[in-house]
């Protein structure tokens, strides 16, 4: 088996998501739950969370920045990425199950080209695949306590339940690309939305966090 194919195959196939999505569904359904939904980053007001009390913004990749697999921002999101980092100055990184996972990126190469192409924005290096691991590396890249950030990405099953299990608040956008996905995390994807919709329909509500309310604030095209 190739070095490419085994990265290609695990970024598609996450045996740790699915042992903390079982685990997980059984016991805190609560977990999967997002703090709030929008349509993509364009929706967030960036300026407006700075001044309720966040201080960094921890970013997904894929179908959150760039297309599947890609390594170059999705167009339409530049200014809302400029607004991102212009609201908080040296504190936003890209936290993703493919660029910087030392098991698919050993050398940091796919970190540093997709640094390269989002204006130098910093992709953290990590050992675990979301949801798995602690948040004690984010924490110290920030240098504040995960309540005071925020994390967003497009999956229930890894960007949601590791931010909230770690204390984000947590924002869920609608994927950048679906038609660039495999079929096999369209069907995940799929999944995914059931639960939560049956979640929903039970009026489960997301874990607590104390801004969340001055957070509904600051976004538009609330999903």
């Amino acid at each position: 088996m190739t070095a490419s194919f085994r990265r290609a195959l695990g970024q598609r196939f996450n045996p740790a998501g699915i042992l903390f999505t079982v685990s997980f569904a059984l016991r805190q359904p609560h977990l999967f739950l997002p703090h709030l939904s929008v349509r993509d980053m364009r929706s967030i007001d960036w300026a407006a969370l700075r001044q309720v009390g966040f201080r960094g913004v921890v970013l997904d990749k894929d179908n959150t920045l760039t297309a599947p697999y890609s390594r170059s921002l999705w167009p339409p999101l530049a200014d809302s990425l400029r607004e991102c980092v212009q609201a908080f100055p040296g504190q936003v990184a890209v936290f993703s199950n493919s660029a910087g996972l030392r098991e698919y990126d050993p050398d940091g190469s796919e970190a540093r080209e997709l640094e390269e192409s989002i204006e130098g924005i910093h992709v953290i290096r990590h050992e675990a695949k979301k949801p798995a691991g602690s948040a004690e590396e984010i924490e110290r890249v920030f240098g504040c306590p995960t309540s005071q950030l925020v994390m967003v990405g497009d999956r229930y099953f890894t960007d949601v339940v590791y931010g909230n299990k770690n204390g984000f608040l947590t924002i869920l956008t609608e994927p950048l690309c679906l038609s660039k996905e495999p079929f096999v995390v369209q069907q995940v994807r799929k999944f995914e939305s059931y639960l939560v919709s049956l979640w929903n329909r039970k009026r489960l509500k997301p874990v607590e966090h104390p801004l969340r309310c001055e957070a509904m604030k600051c976004v538009k095209d609330l999903v």
